[in-house]
């Protein structure tokens, strides 16, 4: 049997292992030559073209437009015919004997390492998807150490340590209002560091937390693409019952009659205008505008650069691209994606995508 190439989803930027497939331009058994584009990937600070380094048949396509991918997953595999069958799925290593794994378990060799070390109940682990690294720590029985005074009034936990809670952490330092207790993720392992931070646990330590006194939490889970997994973030914080404060760098910029919900960040060199509404959990990212009167419902990402002129109305669960003109007066519906460097000139339909680098309407 001819050799089947898998195509791997690649990592754009370094803290960022999750992208938005924005356009798929193959579809499955159709022949390619070398350098024909593949799909589109974005992610929040950038957008990459993948073009394929090999000439073949476009076989087992495993997403679709509007998918979220992580890095390493295999898009499609390339063949040498139409019809050649694809590879099993991945097995447990070779030097594992099959009983040794509990029925339906599918795990990679790191994993499985892992889940030796850490003595994690292989009945535990989910047969729904390939068990990795990342979902074998949620089920770690490590203890989370903790201070065994009560925290004080000021001191807060940041629930996210990829590259948006690092600069978070950051930004609570410099504010000097708040003590940063420690970093809440499930999938680093306890007794981590981030920014000299240590790891707490996941989101089983948060009952505990609360218990001991500390009350405050910074959701830095962004979502690329669909913002969900933000809001799942703030339901179970609120049903634990923390409290978010509002973040604002030193060096923003926000108009004393501006309206900035709870749970709100506002970064570096950001502006607000007069009269604006920044609505719960909002992010306002670094260098980015939202001019005088503009209404921004909950859970709304603006990318760093982005420009919102006067009065424009964003949806909740909305992100923002980077380096986006967003027009006078425009209404952007609910739950829309607007791709890096869009020029927006009139209304964006809820649920709507507008391709980066795009003009809308096109």
């Amino acid at each position: 049997m001819p050799d089947l190439i898998p195509v791997l989803i690649p990592q754009l930027n370094p803290n960022e292992r999750e992208a938005l497939l924005i356009d798929l331009r193959v579809q499955n058994g159709q022949k390619i030559q070398a350098g024909d584009a593949l799909a589109v990937l974005e992610t929040t600070k950038s957008t990459l073209e993948l073009a394929s380094d090999y000439a073949g048949y476009v076989l087992g396509l495993a997403f679709g437009r509007g998918d979220t991918v992580m890095a390493g997953e295999v898009l499609c595999y390339l063949g040498d015919a139409p019809d050649l069958p694809l590879p099993p799925a991945p097995q447990a290593p070779s030097e594992t004997a099959a009983d040794e794994l509990p029925a339906g378990l599918r795990i990679t060799q790191p994993a499985l390492a892992l889940v030796r070390s850490l003595g994690v109940d292989m009945n535990q682990l989910p047969r729904n998807t390939l068990v990795t690294e990342t979902v074998v720590r949620k089920f770690s029985p490590a203890a989370v150490v903790l201070p065994e005074t009560a925290f004080d009034a000021n001191g807060l936990i940041i629930y996210g340590g990829g590259g948006h809670g690092k600069s978070l952490v950051d930004l609570a330092r410099l504010l000097d209002t708040y003590r940063v207790v420690g970093i809440v993720d499930d999938g680093l392992p306890v007794g981590a560091e981030v920014l000299g931070v240590p790891v707490l646990g996941g989101s089983t330590v948060l009952e505990e937390l609360y218990s001991r006194g500390l009350r405050l939490a910074v959701n830095a889970v962004g979502g690329i693409g669909n913002l969900a997994p933000r809001l799942k973030v703030f339901e179970r914080l609120a049903q634990v019952g923390f409290g978010f404060p509002t973040l604002i760098h030193p060096t923003a910029m926000v108009e004393a009659s501006a309206q900035l919900g709870a749970g709100v960040q506002v970064f570096a060199h950001a502006y607000i205008g007069s009269a604006a509404q920044v609505g719960f959990g909002c992010i306002v990212n670094t260098g980015a505008i939202v001019s005088h009167d503009c209404v921004l419902a909950d859970i709304v990402n603006i990318s760093p650069g982005a420009m919102l002129a006067g009065s424009v109305r964003v949806g909740e669960r909305t992100l923002i691209g980077m380096g986006v003109t967003v027009n006078l007066d425009v209404e952007v519906g609910a739950g829309a994606r607007i791709g890096n460097g869009a020029t927006v000139k009139s209304a964006v339909p809820a649920g709507g995508v507008v391709r980066a680098g795009s003009v809308w309407p096109e």
